[in-house]
């Protein structure tokens, strides 16, 4: 069991800034990615970022990667999400997941459905 618990959401300004922290506890032992989706009212939820549990591994949607940064203290268990330059298309509940594979195969880090545990979400929003 693997428990998620996102923070460091809240509303700022066009252009501004946030670091969204995730932290990790429980079961931690075979977890092998960690991602950011988020999911704006009336829209999918989409991928943001990925890292791997090592930390030496990241990965980005297009949409984002300019503007973000994924990174993880491995003593704190702890998983972030730095975002600059936000736009009011940012706006979303932001979620952290926990990929934790209990069979070998290809493992898409981008698919919601790849992971096994979510955390609750933090709200960011962005005003014009």
């Amino acid at each position: 069991q693997v428990q998620l618990v996102e923070s460091g959401g809240g509303f700022v300004q066009n252009g501004g800034s946030l670091r969204l922290s995730c932290a990790v506890s429980g079961r931690t032992i075979r977890i092998l990615n960690m991602g950011w989706f988020r999911q704006a009212p009336g829209k999918e939820r989409e991928f943001v970022a990925a890292i791997n549990w090592s930390g030496s591994n990241t990965y980005y949607a297009d949409s984002v990667k300019a503007r973000c940064t994924v990174s993880k203290d491995n003593t704190k268990n702890t998983v972030y999400l730095q975002m600059n330059s936000l736009k009011p298309e940012d706006t979303a509940n932001y979620y952290c997941a926990a990929d934790q594979p209990t069979r070998p195969g290809r493992v898409w880090h981008d698919r919601q459905d790849e992971y096994d545990y979510w955390g609750q979400g933090t709200q960011v929003t962005v005003s014009s």
